[in-house]
């Protein structure tokens, strides 16, 4: 037996339950004095928090360079890890436990190995002798092997199953060499020495009072009879950094990628119900199925359950295996739980087979002040940290939800994405906002390479903001980043960004800048009260108001050098200025609208109305622009439908090459809120519109048509076909030139007194109660 030969070297596999079951079961039996595992030996002073109650599985041991935070290293365990359950039975017993690893302060020094530090080298030995066994998955071959038998299974009692692991490990590196890279050989060096030393400190008890746990592939490195120097002179001159380590939580999620502890399990929640389960496995697994499927009101009964459970044996007896896995099960659950169907097999992988378990960490584990700080917002918001992906909506008139809005946009811009707005959710100018949260265990990391900009969240990052406004080099950096601080709730920030704004807005003199550029301005001087839930003044005076001086200026010079810029421009150059026309026509609706200084907000809607009727008459610029500048007008109240009903002719002219008609066409029609139903409620218009195309050439038709389908497909629906209709019906076929005749589907001859009347009271509740929030809300 493995007593007899020396120290209990108990080789496992990383983040299996059946190796977790047996090394209990081996230590029990054995009784050492001393436990030494595979893992940092920094960690060492920590290891007593592993038995504090507040301390729950899966976790991970972080390690980072002090210097460089971002230069870090993840060591996760489960509750069903080997070495998780080897240093929980050390504590339990009171017996010491130390990690015999190469230091972290070597391993980051080094570089990160390809799959982490934990990652046994060489060949994969499971593929090995999954092969030699006969078997084609590795997986089913160690799940038949070791994690569907029980501990002690057979004979030779529990060290048995780690001598024939050994001997199996001896044989794949006798066939493959030492099979592992420089660095393996330099760990093995380490492991030797601690195991020596150990072996000192307890030699009046035995070479039995000696257990190491670690990864099989090691074990016959360290039976291997080396000499103290020859191990000293392979860790000789190792580089080394100043290194921090704490504990972090863990998610079942993350352990299922490959880092760390390399196992790369794909099923976590799958392997915690076989530790957690090691009697009727099967059974207590279906009926955990079953429970989830009925709390989704998938309707399952006690008979599907039986029924799985047979089928499940079945299939496992057909395929030679000595209890039903995962594949079996979950063959199971597909045919007789959910009919066939794979929707609840993905979600029953998604909630069971992988689970969004997260691990909790004490509160006495070291971390970075920032991380104090963010747990003590955490905890005093309750916002509290989950795996699994969960909405928020927030009511930003709400403190405390004008609070967690802040707490996100700060996290944001310190790099620490732990929530994202929500598409769709979040109204701009409106007191609603929606997020994602979802955390994840590299998020500690973010955290801890924040740190170097304050000690607090609301410091750090308004230290961050003042560093990017310094830093930044475009117009659009600064732009973006003055809206990020208002959300974030940033006063300090602001003046520093308002004078990298203005600095970096007086020496633009791109046109195509300067309107990529306005909208967030716009947005930001409009909505930023509104969504901060303050004032955004600072002491300096700056805030909403010297942002919606400096959008105004740069409003300013967008209206002068617009027109120019439009002019001789290309089909892709025509289509790139377009969007900068729509995006400074949003903008400067957004500056002008609600304003205290209307007369500087007539000024510029003036100045604009005037951009705006130039581009429309003059014939240099691309159709497409001139296109977009008559509808603009036409939506906003400017231009009446007769003159835009005369631009359209001369647009549409039988001199005005076909493209360039089609071009106008798409600009005025395209891409435009309701575009098509301008065509349905004016007749005049659709009759030059179909006026135009029925004169095509064949040949022209042609090279104009793509365009034409681009503008026309994205039309909805019911668009398209009360367009088809109208152009069916003909000219005048709707009872007069509007279109309101008799023969007009929806439309009477006239106005009907009555029915308006009746409408009345309705819309005038509906005003009433419209202009009553608006007062609420300023």
């Amino acid at each position: 037996m493995t007593t007899a030969r020396g120290p209990l070297l108990l080789g496992v596999r990383h983040h299996g339950p059946g190796s977790a079951r047996a090394v209990r079961a081996a230590l029990d039996a054995g009784a050492p004095r001393v436990v030494l595992i595979e893992g940092p030996p920094e960690a060492d002073p920590l290891l007593a928090l592993a038995a504090d109650r507040a301390m729950r599985p899966p976790v991970a041991l972080l390690a980072h360079a002090v210097d460089d935070p971002g230069r870090a290293v993840f060591w996760p365990l489960a509750a069903f890890s080997p070495e998780w359950v080897a240093l929980r039975w050390a504590l339990d017993h009171g017996v010491p436990a130390r990690f015999i690893d190469l230091p972290a302060a070597h391993s980051l020094a080094a570089g990160p190995a390809p799959d982490g530090p934990g990652d046994d080298g060489g060949p994969d030995p499971l593929a090995a002798l999954a092969a030699a066994a006969g078997h084609d998955s590795p997986e089913t071959w160690w799940e038949d092997a070791v994690e569907h038998r029980g501990p002690g299974t057979g004979s030779g009692g529990p060290f048995a199953p780690f001598d024939a692991v050994a001997e199996a490990m001896s044989a794949l590196r006798e066939e493959y060499g030492d099979g592992g890279s420089a660095r393996d050989r330099v760990r093995e060096a380490h492991m030797r020495l601690q195991l020596r030393s150990a072996r000192k400190e307890f030699a009046e008890h035995g070479d039995a009072a000696v257990a190491v746990v670690c990864g099989a592939w090691h074990v016959p490195a360290l039976r291997e009879r080396t000499t103290l120097a020859a191990d000293r002179a392979l860790l000789k001159g190792l580089p080394k950094v100043r290194t921090d380590i704490t504990w972090v939580p863990w998610t079942h999620r993350r352990l299922a990628r490959r880092s760390g502890y390399g196992a790369g399990i794909d099923a976590p929640g799958w392997y915690g119900h076989l530790f957690d389960a090691p009697d009727r496995p099967v059974e207590r697994w279906l009926t955990k199925v079953a429970g989830l499927l009925r709390e989704e009101d998938h309707p399952v009964s006690p008979a599907h359950v039986i029924e799985a459970v047979r089928l499940a044996e079945a299939l496992a007896a057909l395929r030679g295996r000595p209890l039903a896995g995962l594949a079996e099960t979950m063959d199971a659950v597909r045919a007789v739980l959910c009919e066939g169907s794979d929707v609840p097999v993905g979600l029953i992988k998604e909630r069971l087979v992988v689970g969004d378990v997260l691990g909790e960490v004490p509160d006495t584990a070291p971390a970075v002040p920032l991380q104090r700080d963010l747990t003590r917002l955490q905890r005093s918001l309750r916002l509290k940290p989950q795996a699994g992906e969960r909405e928020l909506d927030l009511d930003l008139r709400k403190e405390g939800d004008a609070a967690k809005s802040a707490l996100l946009h700060r996290l944001r811009l310190l790099g620490v994405g732990w929530g994202e707005p929500a598409e769709g959710r979040t109204g701009t100018g409106t007191f609603r906002e929606g997020w994602r949260l979802r955390w994840e265990p590299e998020l500690a990391v973010r955290v801890a390479e924040a740190g170097v900009w304050g000690t607090t969240v609301l410091a750090a990052a308004t230290a961050r903001a003042e560093s990017l406004a310094r830093s930044a080099v475009t117009l659009a950096e600064v732009t973006a980043l003055a809206e990020s601080c208002l959300p974030a709730a940033l006063p300090d920030a602001l003046p520093v960004v308002m004078r990298a704004l203005a600095d970096r807005a007086a020496l633009d003199t791109d046109v195509g800048r300067l309107a990529r550029a306005l909208p967030a301005l716009a947005r930001a001087a409009r909505y930023g009260d509104v969504r901060t839930g303050t004032g955004a003044k600072t002491g300096s005076g700056t805030g909403t108001a010297a942002l919606a001086e400096v959008a105004a200026g740069l409003a300013e010079r967008v209206c002068v050098g617009l027109p120019p810029a439009c002019a001789g421009l290309d089909a892709d150059g025509a289509a790139e200025m377009r969007g900068h026309l729509d995006r400074a026509h949003t903008a400067i609706g957004l500056l002008t609208g609600g304003q205290d200084r209307a007369g500087e907000a007539a000024g510029l809607r003036g100045r604009w109305e005037g951009v705006l009727h130039r581009l429309a008459e003059r014939d240099t610029v691309s159709g497409g622009i001139r296109g977009r500048a008559v509808r603009l007008l036409l939506d906003d109240g400017r231009l009446d439908r007769d003159r835009a009903a005369v631009l359209m002719g001369l647009a549409l002219s039988p001199g005005v090459p076909p493209p360039e008609a089609a071009a106008w066409m798409e600009g005025f029609l395209g891409g435009a809120p309701g575009g098509g139903l301008i065509l349905v409620h004016d007749e005049r218009l659709l009759g030059l519109v179909d006026a135009w195309l029925t004169g095509v050439a064949p040949g022209a038709f042609t090279d104009v048509l793509p365009l034409l389908r681009r503008t026309f497909s994205a039309y909805e629906p019911g668009v398209r076909r009360a367009l088809g209709e109208r152009v069916r019906r003909g000219p005048g076929g709707a009872g007069g030139p509007a279109g309101h005749g008799p023969g007009a589907p929806g439309f009477g001859p006239g106005l009907d007194e009555g029915r308006a009347d009746a409408v009345m009271p309705l819309l005038t509740l509906i005003l009433d109660r419209t202009h009553d929030l608006a007062e609420v809300t300023g």
